[in-house]
């Protein structure tokens, strides 16, 4: 690789530890974000058992009961696919915008009535057949930002909720404790560099696939 590349009429030095820089930066900036993502996605499914089922039952189908779901699997798995766009939708969990507004504004990103319906509701079905995905085009659906200063980790951060999801609703079932009831759980919000649940989530898991196969 150049130790220099141009760009334009300005010299600019790139060389590895730029490069190590910005991998530095993802992955740094990916583990409270993709952990918080996970954390509400897990709520928002024990909150409305009827989807997880749905979920489990597409795992069942796509991957089985006699192993782990895969990377690869993920391509397979549609409905997972909406659980997530969901989850983001309602939970996004970056939700600082470093944009000046031209002029005054209401900002309600991503739950604008106008663009989804019964927009409070915990509802994977709404993206069926929707061309809207994480890129924030048109700005329906925006969890990683839009445009020149959306997230450089967006593909990361996806693929990593993606399979630490699946993974848990495929090899757990779960529930939970002390009789708390699923339209009961808390879901207030804690604001800081990442919007994270006000107090941890608390559930019991039980192991559901063969016992042969091994975490």
């Amino acid at each position: 690789m150049m130790d220099i590349m141009q760009s334009g009429e300005a010299e600019f030095q790139f060389d590895r530890t730029h490069i190590k820089a910005i991998l530095l930066d993802m992955l740094l900036a990916a583990m409270d974000t993709t952990s918080s993502s996970t954390d509400w996605i897990l709520t928002e499914l024990l909150r409305h058992p009827q989807v997880m089922k749905k979920h489990q039952k597409e795992l069942q189908e796509v991957v089985g009961v006699q192993r782990m779901v895969e990377e690869s699997d993920l391509v397979n798995l549609n409905y997972l696919e909406m659980v997530v766009k969901e989850g983001m939708r309602l939970h996004p969990v970056g939700p600082l915008f470093y944009h000046e507004a031209m002029e005054d504004c209401v900002v309600d990103v991503q739950r604008d009535p106008n663009v989804w319906p019964e927009l409070e509701k915990f509802l994977p079905e709404r993206f069926v057949g929707s061309s809207i995905n994480f890129r924030g085009h048109d700005f329906q659906l925006v969890p990683f930002g839009s445009g020149r200063r959306s997230c450089p980790g967006m593909q990361l951060g996806v693929t990593v909720v993606r399979l630490v999801v699946a993974q848990l609703v495929h090899c757990f079932e779960w529930e939970l404790p002390n009789g708390i009831q699923p339209c009961d759980l808390d879901i207030d919000e804690h604001f800081g560099i990442v919007t994270c649940r006000e107090k941890p989530l608390l559930a019991i898991p039980t192991y559901r696939l063969k016992k042969q196969c091994k975490l």
